[in-house]
């Protein structure tokens, strides 16, 4: 991502990895910084404390794990995200979602079941609320 690039936020940190368009990644991508996706990635994304950015040319075919996940492009598999999950408009979600925070912007595309985990952890049945949605051009938002 370059310095004046404002498609994408920049993060607080400005320590962000890239995987550029022209790459493709079959495995698991494990770190502790965070990471802008544009290429291809299938297997396994598992940034336990980071941010994962999933730009708008990505096509992500992976489970995430992460603090935060924000979606540009196109995710198929389960998103985790400890603090919040975030599909912009052009964004399309295919799968489940475990997050304490949702944002699904007008024109984004999800289909999968939520699950609202206030604690972060996957602890108390008690503190969550789950429903399945499939959505197309309807805006959500739930917040904690």
């Amino acid at each position: 991502m370059a310095p004046n690039d404002s498609t994408y936020p920049s993060t607080s940190s400005g320590n962000t990895a890239r995987l550029g368009s022209s790459l493709h990644v079959k495995g698991e991508i494990t770190g502790n910084e965070d990471l802008l996706i544009d290429g291809t990635v299938e297997g396994l994304v598992q940034l336990e404390d980071r941010k994962l950015t999933v730009g708008a040319s990505a096509k992500v075919t992976a489970d995430v794990i992460a603090r935060e996940v924000v979606v540009y492009g196109n995710v198929k598999g389960n998103l985790r995200a400890r603090d919040r999950i975030e599909i912009k408009k052009d964004g399309s979600v295919v799968g489940d979602l475990t997050t304490a925070r949702i944002s699904i912007e007008d024109g984004a595309y999800f289909k999968g079941s939520i699950e609202i985990d206030k604690t972060g952890d996957a602890g108390e049945d008690s503190s969550k609320a789950s429903f399945t949605r499939a959505n197309r051009g309807a805006a959500a938002t739930t917040t904690s």
